[in-house]
């Protein structure tokens, strides 16, 4: 459909796999030619796709090829539509810790962005040397994790979402991040007979619904990965869901790799001085 200011979006889907169709959409200037560079844009927790429109119409303005996709378990990958808001992702997390099958707290939206790099690849109006990854919260997680696991992702800006999973269980700092999914996470408890859940009970959560999330797969051992390539952190000083200590221990991880590869100016921390857990229009 045609969008203001010259823009035009395609809708489209695609298959993650035999069972999951992701669906997307995609903004472009109606008049660009040839092959552009692209960014991924990714919603945080109980968002979606069209939540990020005015982002992918700024991109578009760029000369971009803006493309956001709905996260496993949300917007129109929701049972109830675009409403369902995170309903049915706590129902799913919650599912993962009783079952150990699907892997939707950030993993499966990991996976996801790799099949739809995988089918950007294929558009001739797309450079696939020039993808970059955008995200939010939720987002940002996935941002770092599938740049540092798919080096096909040129340049990643995770905005609020780099953190030290580990850091926040070992400081009794766990709380708002867990907070996103606290549905889920007191059901578990409930489940489990834990009346007061704690850090060690954090911990069996999160081996449950996300394997590594706070060792192999914390931020620490994720964005030393994407040396060289760019990256930007984009953080709130006071933001409880990604503490500053623990933030701290991910920098300066990233910072010693990104020095070993000759690159140090690739990478950058951004600390949005006396903000929360929001991103600033600046």
């Amino acid at each position: 459909r045609g969008l203001a200011c010259g823009l035009v979006e395609t809708a489209f889907r695609f298959s993650a796999d035999a069972d999951n169709r992701v669906r997307g959409l995609l903004v472009k200037s109606a008049t660009s030619s040839g092959r552009r560079p692209a960014v991924i844009v990714l919603h945080g927790t109980g968002g979606n796709k069209e939540g990020q429109r005015t982002l992918l119409a700024e991109l578009a303005r760029d000369g971009f090829v803006a493309i956001a996709i709905d996260g496993r378990h949300h917007g129109e990958r929701a049972k109830g539509g675009r409403k369902a808001k995170s309903a049915e992702y706590v129902d799913a997390i919650l599912r993962t810790f009783r079952t150990g099958q699907e892997l939707p707290f950030f993993f499966d939206t990991v996976w996801d962005i790799m099949r739809l790099i995988d089918f950007l690849e294929t558009r001739a109006d797309i450079d696939p040397r020039r993808i970059g990854a955008i995200g939010f919260s939720k987002g940002g997680i996935e941002t770092y994790l599938a740049a540092a696991a798919d080096p096909r992702i040129a340049v990643a800006v995770p905005c609020i979402g780099v953190q030290s999973f580990r850091w926040a269980m070992e400081n009794n700092s766990w709380q708002s991040r867990i907070g996103t999914v606290q549905a889920a996470f007191n059901t578990a408890a409930k489940e489990s007979d834990v009346a007061q859940p704690d850090a060690a009970f954090v911990r069996t959560f999160y081996d449950r619904v996300a394997p590594g999330i706070y060792g192999e797969f914390d931020g620490p051992a994720m964005l030393p990965l994407i040396a060289p390539r760019p990256l930007l952190s984009i953080n709130g000083e006071i933001d409880p869901r990604t503490p500053g200590p623990g933030l701290k221990e991910c920098a300066d991880a990233a910072r010693a790799a990104y020095r070993a590869a000759g690159a140090g100016d690739k990478f950058v921390l951004h600390v949005q001085p006396n903000t929360a857990h929001k991103v600033l229009p600046e």
